[in-house]
């Protein structure tokens, strides 16, 4: 009886093992190269010339299928890359050419009235601070209620979080809030 147990585990593992096997075939068949290009960050290289005729005052791309912000100095020597929090669907997603219209450091966060539709556990308005999902700085869009902003909650990041706006880790945010003016061009893709 001692012996079964040994020989009955040796079954299953072998067993399993007969299951991966195809498995590791193939990915030995794979291209290094191919497989290297599937690990590869899911950024999408932007030029701003793609987008805008001039660089203005700068120029921002939020590519919210990558979930990543590109901005450009007005000197076209300064490029920055951050990843960012999207909206969750499709329906919360405005996408187009806007502008910076407004920057604040310390937001105040007031739900629309939709937001508090889809959860009426939302407070009527929040100041700044910790708890704000606004983060430590935004940056107002010609568009009522669209910003780019920083959030306390860095799990956000990368990810189909927002309510329409476009997130970024606090840090991120303030150096974009440092460099980017008011009539700096945006645009949501």
């Amino acid at each position: 009886m001692r012996h079964s147990n040994p020989t009955r585990r040796a079954a299953i593992l072998g067993g399993l093992a007969s299951l991966a096997s195809p498995t590791i075939l193939r990915a030995s068949d794979v291209p290094v190269s191919d497989a290297v290009r599937r690990n590869a960050s899911s950024f999408v290289t932007r030029h701003w010339s793609d987008h805008f005729d001039t660089l203005g005052k700068g120029a921002i791309v939020a590519d919210i299928d990558s979930r990543a912000l590109h901005y450009w100095a007005p000197d076209d020597a300064t490029y920055r890359l951050f990843p960012s929090s999207v909206p969750k669907t499709e329906e919360l997603t405005r996408r187009g050419y806007t502008e910076i219209v407004r920057r604040k450091v310390g937001p105040s966060w007031t739900p629309t009235a939709s937001m508090r539709e889809r959860d009426p556990s939302l407070p009527e308005f929040m100041p700044p601070g910790e708890g704000n999902p606004l983060g430590t700085h935004a940056l107002y869009l010609s568009w009522p209620a669209y910003l780019i902003h920083g959030t306390h909650d860095t799990r956000k990041i990368g990810r189909m979080s927002s309510s329409g706006c476009i997130g970024l880790y606090n840090n991120h945010i303030e150096a974009l809030f440092n460099e980017a003016a008011i009539g700096t061009q945006v645009l949501l893709l």
